[in-house]
């Protein structure tokens, strides 16, 4: 199937665990949903219309994460208030962000119906063009979009392999050195009503910054049109 790869990064990002609704904590890598936020941001899909495609394309694309720094976290006072009388005594609220983050993306197309979206997100992500302005999860926290290869990916079955990528819960570790290891449990697929299905949560374990995690589980084999290669899962 095609795919590619691209960073994102930036100086904040926020994609909001839903369980955390006083003080609002941040996911630990970006999101498949936020990921399909911002392809949509990038072709300029209005938001009303975005509702019809984030179903397609939560179950056409599939997506891989690896961290190209470490995960920061920092907590950020604000006060809340309403429009109707913003000079009225609000209310604090603590926000997590993450703090300088930076992300390899891996986007592969899974299903021709939304190959055209994919092509053109492709072209414009290569040629740094975007009809509104990619955000990392809230519109406070612009990101910044770079190719980084055109290429191909093929699906192994299961396999031993090292990566950098996150990989699930359900993938066998095998250590053989001490590094940290980050858990998360992502959402993969988001209906139009823009509601996170819970049973479409996936639980992830990522090595921490610059550290591969040996595993064993299923895979898939990504070459590069330079034909460099490396095995990833994705989601």
């Amino acid at each position: 199937m095609k795919a590619f790869q691209f960073i994102v990064k930036g100086n904040w990002a926020h994609f909001k665990k839903p369980e955390t609704n006083n003080n609002p904590l941040s996911h630990d890598l970006i999101t498949k949903t936020a990921l399909i936020g911002m392809i949509g941001a990038v072709l300029g899909i209005e938001r009303e219309e975005m509702r019809s495609y984030f179903p397609k394309f939560s179950e056409n694309l599939l997506y891989s994460v690896q961290l190209l720094g470490p995960v920061k976290k920092v907590s950020w006072g604000f006060t809340s208030r309403t429009a109707i009388n913003p000079t009225a005594a609000g209310t604090p609220k603590y926000f997590e962000f993450l703090k300088n983050p930076n992300f390899k993306v891996t986007l592969a197309l899974n299903n021709n119906e939304s190959k055209a979206f994919f092509d053109k997100f492709l072209f414009n992500i290569k040629y740094e063009e975007a009809i509104y302005p990619p955000i990392l999860g809230w519109h406070n926290c612009p990101a910044d979009l770079k190719f980084i290869s055109e290429g191909h990916l093929e699906k192994l079955g299961v396999d031993n392999f090292e990566t950098t990528s996150f990989v699930s819960s359900e993938h066998k570790p095998i250590m053989d050195r001490e590094f940290r290891i980050g858990f998360d449990k992502l959402p993969t697929f988001q209906n139009d009503d823009f509601w996170n299905l819970p049973e479409k949560y996936q639980k992830i374990i990522y090595p921490d910054y610059p550290n591969k995690i040996g595993v064993e589980g299923p895979c898939f084999m990504y070459e590069s049109s330079n034909k460099e290669t490396e095995k990833i899962w994705l989601m």
